[in-house]
């Protein structure tokens, strides 16, 4: 998301604070294994649902323009997110924001713009509150576990965004599992295999379908609409019911971590304190629009939303739907969300400093700009073995690089921006909720050629924009910074 993939650090003093009173490094870590597990059972589900969300619900654009309308509020409601979050408390707050995500799955049962619509902003709301609250509860007992422990802070942090990153990426390997298992394979052939002893059947049909595809696209669409439909209605319902199911269940646990000192006290004069609040939470927003470091990573956050929306919206809908089918989605994001947890963890524990980032960022963007060359220059659909191993395979680079900016990028603006964590934050969810809005609305009326042309030129000045940030004006690998990390 990047909902799923998106991590806020709202952490200033009323929202941070130190608990170190009574609890033990025990404890805490107990509770980084718990918020990571309920976040898995929550997202998984919706993970899976906002994957299939353009092709499931492709009749008006009702799937793409609902998700950009969702990402719109999202940005909007980022930045007031952590006024909620003083009154509420981290542990309230995430609870609360479950809330959008149960509601957004159970519309998906029963599909209409008068359904979807409020939902999709409901949910802005929602993930913005659940997601500050995440970033406050877990930057709170990452800092309170290193001074317990006596261990780097940097380290800590990395650590405990490294494992919450690489248990919150298996959502997308279990819920697309979920979705693969549930959900017939999108073709006829599935009749044959049902009442047939040859299963070859289905590849013979596979590789049918593909030829097909190349020479006239259109027509096959129709059939292949009403053929997957007429049987599959049943088992699209019985896949958001599990979901909903899910997400209960992530709820439930969510309850079980322990509270820390967060919640704000209100005065007496609470207008006047809301007021004071409301001016401090904009100015917090504004300010670090003033800085240059922010300036030269902005381009970079932009592009961590615009790579995550198109996965979602373009490589699920042009690339692997056409060749794969719908249940191949699930599939196809399954490999994603396997390599993007495995990357996750790796990129958190070998995270020390900005001299660290800086490489890891660098091999991430790498795999990454190895698809989007592809895709602009020799990829072409094809059938037999290849026409599955192909989206794999774009999967797996294309996760590797989402789990490098999940964790790398969490962890760039807690060292950058030690004395204005909250702004740096609302400004991650600012730039990545906009990014994302704007791909699922592009994403009706331009070529799968332009995204991705688009994405080459975001992934080139974001990288650009990003050395210059720690080469020159941090100086990551000088020697007098070395010696620091």
């Amino acid at each position: 998301m990047a909902i799923e993939s998106m991590d806020t650090r709202d952490e200033e003093a009323p929202l941070v604070v130190d608990v170190s009173g009574g609890e033990t490094p025990k404890n805490r870590t107990r509770d980084v294994h718990i918020l990571s597990c309920a976040f898995l059972l929550i997202f998984l589900a919706y993970g899976a649902a906002q994957n299939l969300e353009t092709t499931i619900n492709s009749e008006g654009n009702l799937g793409t323009v609902s998700l950009g309308i969702l990402y719109v509020s999202f940005a909007f409601f980022s930045l007031f997110a952590s006024l909620v979050v003083r009154v509420l408390g981290s542990k309230n707050a995430v609870v609360l924001g479950t809330t959008g995500y149960w509601l957004y799955i159970a519309a998906n049962l029963k599909p209409t713009w008068y359904t979807m619509v409020p939902v999709s902003l409901y949910m802005g709301f929602a993930a913005s509150i659940i997601w500050v609250g995440e970033g406050t509860y877990l930057t709170s007992i990452a800092r309170s576990h290193a001074i317990d422990t006596g261990l780097h802070e940097g380290t800590v942090i990395g650590n405990f965004n490294g494992e919450f990153w690489a248990v919150f990426a298996l959502h997308q390997f279990v819920g697309n599992l979920i979705t693969l298992a549930v959900l017939p394979k999108g073709t006829v052939c599935v009749a044959f295999m049902k009442n047939s002893f040859f299963p070859l059947l289905f590849y013979l049909c596979s590789w049918t379908m593909v030829s097909s595809s190349i020479s006239g696209w259109k027509n096959q669409s129709s059939f292949l609409h009403a053929s997957r439909y007429e049987g599959s209605t049943g088992s699209t319902t019985l896949l958001f019911i599990v979901f909903l199911c899910s997400m209960t269940l992530g709820t439930i646990l969510m309850c079980f971590i322990r509270k820390t000192n967060d919640k704000e006290k209100v005065s007496e004069d609470s207008s006047v304190s809301f007021c004071s609040a409301v001016a401090s939470r904009l100015s917090s927003v504004i300010l670090p629009l003033l800085d240059m470091r922010m300036l030269l990573v902005i381009p970079l956050i932009a592009y961590s939303g615009l790579q995550q929306a198109f996965v979602w919206a373009s490589y699920t809908k042009d690339i692997v739907n056409p060749t794969l089918g719908e249940a191949g989605v699930g599939g196809a994001m399954a490999v994603y969300g396997a390599f993007d947890a495995i990357c996750s963890l790796a990129a958190g524990r070998l995270t020390s400093g900005l001299r660290s980032i800086t490489i890891i960022v660098c091999g991430g963007a790498f795999f990454q700009a190895l698809i989007f060359l592809w895709l602009l220059l020799k990829y072409s659909a094809t059938s037999g073995v290849l026409g599955v191993i192909y989206p794999l395979l774009m999967a797996a680079f294309l996760g590797i690089g989402d789990g490098v900016l999940n964790t790398q990028l969490s962890a760039l603006l807690a060292l950058l921006f030690k004395h204005d964590t909250e702004g740096a934050f609302a400004q991650l969810k600012v730039w990545q909720s906009s990014a994302i809005a704007v791909v699922f609305f592009l994403s009706p009326v331009v070529t799968l050629q332009t995204m991705v042309e688009i994405m080459i030129g975001a992934i080139s000045v974001s990288l650009v924009s990003f050395l210059f940030l720690t080469l020159k004006v941090e100086k990551a690998f000088s020697s007098h910074q070395v010696t620091n990390m």
